[in-house]
């Protein structure tokens, strides 16, 4: 009996010690992958804009926490509402952990909403987390026509914009098809940076679609210096100092409350703001390291001191939440999705 009992003890002994080492391994094997190796941050914007701010000082940092330290670098890939980018990295970038992906929200709704097909599947993307959630605005220039948002529905104003899939396109065109606004569309622009020059040089008189976080890290200067008024806040919720500002919600010129569930689903976007994905097939144990190395860099005392300096809001969500939202909003009806659809193209 005490042999046998030892020889079980033995073997319950072992197994607990592989356990243990498990993770560990799984460590090492990521460690050993990363050391040496290069992570490239595909940014669906141009340079200079806020989601390019975002993405570049995360790879600052973002190195530093990732298990063998791999060099992170930047590059920028705009085109198509950042589809371009979004549709490279599923279908043509290496499915190893060394692509992350920096799309705008909207690319990751066009598959659902669009009518151009696209080359990628944001269902079976996989998320590593969200820098913040957002709040877009519809602004003009001091001198449009239209003063307010109320007046948008009798004087038309000329607006800035994107392609097919980015908020500065999508947005305004709902706002025409739900609720009657006159935002006259002049599409082709690169990004929001490209757009705000048009806005300085008097091509266009504004921008919808515009993230609250992009205005205050890149134009700071426009909510002191008079050159623009915000007409209104796109998003379910408002936004502390917009609120306080008597900024309107779109929402609440809703007239049905059909029309205020489609707005909501097209405005979902905001919530995962500036979202970071790898695409499908990425081993899973990378998929944690990177995971939580996302999260972590995000509480980096140095980063966030460069965000606060840069003007740029934190509010990290993990992986798991955006991958629950994104998943949530391929499963609604589809008789919201078709609503929300028509919306968002050319009557």
């Amino acid at each position: 009996m005490a042999v046998k009992y030892s020889f079980t003890r033995a073997i319950v002994a072992g197994a607990i010690a592989l356990a243990a080492a498990t993770p560990a391994f799984g460590q090492d094997a990521v460690e050993q992958f990363y050391k040496g190796k290069q992570i490239n941050i595909v940014i669906g914007s141009d340079v200079g804009g806020g989601y390019d701010s975002y993405a570049r000082l995360i790879a600052r940092y973002l190195g530093n926490y990732i298990p063998g330290k791999p060099n992170i670098v930047p590059q920028n890939m705009p085109g198509a509402g950042s589809n371009k980018a979004a549709s490279y990295v599923y279908g043509l970038a290496a499915k190893d952990g060394t692509v992350i992906g920096a799309p705008q929200p909207g690319a990751i709704l066009q598959p659902l909403l669009g009518e151009a097909p696209v080359q990628h599947d944001p269902s079976k993307s996989i998320y590593l987390g969200s820098a913040n959630s957002d709040v877009y605005l519809c602004l003009a220039r001091s001198d449009a026509p239209a003063k307010s948002f109320q007046e948008t529905f009798t004087k038309e104003i000329t607006l800035g914009a994107s392609g097919q899939g980015a908020t500065t396109r999508d947005l305004p065109m709902m706002l025409n098809n739900v609720l009657g606004t006159k935002l006259r569309l002049v599409s082709g622009y690169a990004g929001t940076r490209e757009i705000t020059l048009a806005i300085e040089r008097g091509e266009v008189h504004g921008i919808c679609g515009l993230g609250w976080t992009s205005l205050a890290a890149t134009h700071p200067d426009w909510l002191t210096n008079g050159t623009i008024r915000i007409l209104a806040q796109e998003t379910t919720r408002g936004q502390p100092d917009m609120n306080k500002m008597g900024v309107p919600l779109a929402l609440s010129f809703a007239k049905t409350d059909e029309d205020r569930q489609v707005m909501e689903l097209v405005y979902s976007q905001g919530l995962f703001g500036r979202p970071y994905l790898l695409p499908p097939g990425v081993p899973p144990e990378r998929v944690a390291a990177l995971r939580k190395a996302f999260m972590a860099v995000l509480q980096d005392k140095d980063l966030l001191a460069d965000a606060q300096k840069a003007k740029l809001d934190i509010e990290a969500l993990s992986g798991e939440e955006v991958q629950a939202m994104v998943a949530k909003a391929y499963a609604l009806s589809s008789n919201v999705v078709a609503r929300a659809k028509q919306a968002l193209q050319q009557q």
